[in-house]
């Protein structure tokens, strides 16, 4: 009898590449997903290349030529009620904006990530007591929560990071806490149970990176809401203090002169959704391109 061919099993490594490869080729289906990369790393690479891309100094005042419109005397987006150019401070806000939607989606990310898998694996009393710590966060309103916790702490970025991280978490966990669930009597799960792994192995490198395609989404997004979120701190005079350049500081400072300079309002604004907008396409398109269920509904 002929011997039937052997069929060697693909490496685990180039088993991921090879999905990741069917994620990416998935994306760039999504044409506003794409629009939003390269929205979103515009964005990036001008802030961070800032005392480049920046034609002015952002502190520098010209008190002889304030609430310049657009287009005059060399300044593109024109000046505040100080002569600060406005692009100039656009530019470097950017850094402290866009910072904050990494910041934020990291502390959430992380404490929700570990709180979700402990209780979905455990269950029992931990689940019972780690659900009902993660209810009584969404019991209160996220912004009023942030807003009584930053005039506690005072104004300040690196406040408004640490709060809008510590109070968005519980999404993580509930999500995580859901995949776990689902996730814990699965085949592999036992086979590594019987293999001898213990606990902290089976939930951080058996069950964990079966929950990053939903995580990543959700962080995608949460990053657009955390901008929106510091803006609105800032807007209130509980963020980024001045003379400091920044999105929502810079709408605050500008509500005075929206008759007389609109354009101190509106360029700002503008900034804030189109980065929120983009990060909002990326998150559909990473949607669709991790959760196979979706990809082939659309198809």
């Amino acid at each position: 009898m002929a011997k039937e061919p052997a069929l060697d099993a693909a490496p685990a490594g180039q088993n991921s590449e090879s999905r990741a490869r069917r994620a990416w080729k998935q994306f760039r289906r999504n044409r506003l997903a794409v629009v939003g990369l390269v929205i979103i790393t515009l964005l990036w690479g001008v802030t961070l290349l800032a005392q480049y891309a920046a034609p002015y100094d952002p502190y520098q005042m010209d008190l002889l030529n304030p609430l310049l419109p657009p287009g005059s005397s060399g300044h593109v987006l024109g000046t505040d009620n100080f002569g600060r150019d406005v692009l100039s401070r656009i530019i470097w806000g950017g850094r402290a904006s866009l910072s904050v939607g990494i910041v934020v989606v990291g502390i959430s990310a992380s404490i929700g990530l570990v709180l979700g898998v402990v209780s979905g694996y455990y269950g029992g009393w931990i689940d019972l007591i780690l659900m009902r710590i993660t209810d009584l966060f969404f019991a209160f309103p996220f912004f009023i929560l942030a807003i009584g916790v930053i005039a506690a702490l005072g104004p300040g970025l690196k406040n408004v990071m640490l709060v809008l991280g510590l109070v968005t978490w519980p999404e993580y966990a509930r999500m995580v806490r859901a995949k776990t669930l689902a996730l814990r009597e699965e085949p592999f799960v036992e086979a590594a149970r019987a293999a001898g792994a213990g606990d902290a192995r089976i939930m951080f490198f058996h069950i964990l990176p079966n929950c990053i395609g939903p995580v990543i989404v959700m962080a995608t997004l949460g990053m657009a809401n955390a901008i929106l979120s510091a803006s609105g701190l800032s807007f209130l005079g509980m963020g980024v203090q001045p003379p400091e350049p920044e999105w929502g500081a810079m709408l605050n400072e500008a509500r005075v002169y929206m008759r007389t300079a609109p354009h101190l309002v509106i360029v700002p604004g503008l900034v804030i959704m189109l980065a929120v907008m983009a990060l909002n396409f990326i998150g559909d398109g990473l949607r669709d391109a991790l959760d196979p269920k979706m990809s082939t509904a659309r198809q």
